[in-house]
């Protein structure tokens, strides 16, 4: 696949999960965040619904400066949104619908603009605005069957769902076509009662769920 030379769509498409941080307040996030690279995570997600998503950006990219983990920015809704999260150093950008000045401002600067998509319609059009990973979302409502019969038709395109997303059901993602997932809730919920390890823990389970998926594909055992 040409795409997985490219950074950071590469490392993306690589690792195969990027973490969606939800959280309530800068420093919750922080620390899911930092749970997360203990896995090795290689991407993760500062939504804009974060209190002051923008110096948890800056602040993450300031720790992890050589790039050990992606810090990218989700719920850009707006070009002026996604111009703070570049600002802040985002370098890529997660959006719940395709915004064509979103996607005009981050082909400009060559940031990575995946944008929500629930039809094949959507798909198409995300696609001729540039967006090289489509987000299928919201991933609890369409299903690995939706990825599945999108691919007969478009199997070029790159699909990452977000949205109910599991340890129980990744797999399945996976084998339908998606080229990565994007895990929030389900990975960030032991931050509500401050078990972070438990995050790191849920992580790492991911990531060996994504490996064996991927391997069992290639026929490797």
């Amino acid at each position: 696949m040409a795409i997985a030379n490219l950074k950071p769509l590469g490392r993306i498409v690589d690792s195969g999960l990027v973490a969606v941080v939800r959280a309530e307040s800068p420093e919750q996030a922080s620390r899911i965040a930092d749970a997360c690279a203990q896995a090795g995570v290689a991407a993760i997600e500062i939504t804009f619904t974060v209190p002051d998503p923008a110096s948890v950006i800056a602040e993450l990219t300031r720790r992890y400066p050589k790039g050990e983990m992606l810090i990218g920015a989700g719920t850009v809704l707006d070009p002026e949104t996604a111009a703070a999260a570049v600002a802040a150093g985002a370098q890529f950008v997660v959006a719940p619908c395709l915004n064509l000045e979103v996607a005009r401002f981050c082909n400009r600067r060559q940031i990575p603009y995946m944008p929500g998509a629930g039809t094949v319609k959507e798909i198409v059009e995300a696609m001729e605005c540039g967006a090289e990973i489509i987000k299928v979302f919201p991933g609890e409502t369409l299903g690995p069957q939706f990825v599945k019969a999108v691919r007969g038709p478009l199997p070029h395109a790159l699909l990452m769902p977000t949205g109910g997303v599991t340890l129980e059901n990744v797999q399945d993602w996976l084998r339908a076509g998606c080229v990565a997932v994007g895990v929030g809730s389900s990975l960030c919920a032991g931050a509500k009662s401050g078990d972070y390890q438990a995050i790191t823990d849920l992580a790492r389970q991911f990531i060996a769920k994504i490996r064996d998926a991927r391997n069992q594909a290639h026929g490797k055992h």
